[in-house]
């Protein structure tokens, strides 16, 4: 990895700020599938005030499954999404362990093979969404597609 970035910062869009206020005044319960989906929109909102072009959502093969698949200039960008609405199960960041990045990993592989990316350069990010509307974008870049057994 020849490149790793951190993004803090509190999101300062105002209709993605009240849109997770929104999500977070509904009283009605929700599985964590919605919930995943509502906050995965909203990651794909934040990646494309941020320069890209969405190419497709939860992207699943028997491999696995990638959340945002985009691109950025001429970088094809597999992102993973993490909400957490308190830190009882720790921070949404540590939910991406190794057999998480394996998975990713693999299946962006197929991806590229399938749809004929191969030749572009990668990245793998990570986005975590947080109730108090904090958003940590971070930003992994690689030269090539590598997957470890």
């Amino acid at each position: 990895m020849a490149d790793k970035s951190k993004n803090n910062s509190k999101f300062k869009s105002s209709s993605i700020l009240d849109d997770i206020s929104a999500l977070h005044n509904i009283n009605k319960p929700k599985n964590s599938r919605a919930t995943g989906s509502e906050y995965e929109t909203l990651a794909a909102a934040f990646l494309e005030q941020n320069g890209h072009t969405i190419i497709t959502r939860n992207y699943r093969t028997r491999y696995g499954e990638i959340d945002i698949i985009s691109k950025c200039n001429s970088t094809l960008v597999f992102t993973e999404c993490k909400y957490r609405s308190s830190s009882k199960f720790g921070d949404p960041l540590e939910a991406v362990n190794l057999h998480k990045q394996q998975k990713i990993c693999h299946t962006a592989m197929n991806f590229c093979v399938k749809y004929g990316y191969v030749n572009y350069p990668c990245r793998f990010d990570v986005i975590a969404i947080y109730k108090d509307g904090t958003i940590k974008h971070i930003k992994m870049r690689l030269n090539t597609l590598e997957f470890y057994d």
